[in-house]
């Protein structure tokens, strides 16, 4: 039986490669809004952080998600992104 590949992706914050249902995928859609993208599937410009508070916490402190999608996060969203890890 053939071994089903597991899809990795990259943490913004801590560069470390995991599975991609261990990080949580932050988009910039064509419209300019931030979403947390749940499905993985929203277009736009995404960047993926790992389900952490520490991570969010850090990502938060050296503006990386601003960097990466290239536009200004509220604070709303961060907020947002921690209820979501909470869950």
């Amino acid at each position: 039986m053939k071994v089903k590949k597991i899809p990795l992706r990259t943490c913004v914050v801590t560069k470390e490669n995991l599975p991609k249902k261990e990080l949580l995928r932050i988009v910039r859609t064509p419209e300019g809004e931030i979403k947390v993208d749940e499905t993985g599937k929203l277009n736009g410009r995404g960047a993926y952080i790992k389900k952490d508070l520490s991570v969010l916490e850090q990502a938060q402190k050296s503006k990386i998600l601003e960097k990466r999608l290239e536009c200004k996060i509220e604070d709303s969203v961060y907020e947002n992104i921690k209820k979501i890890i909470e869950k």
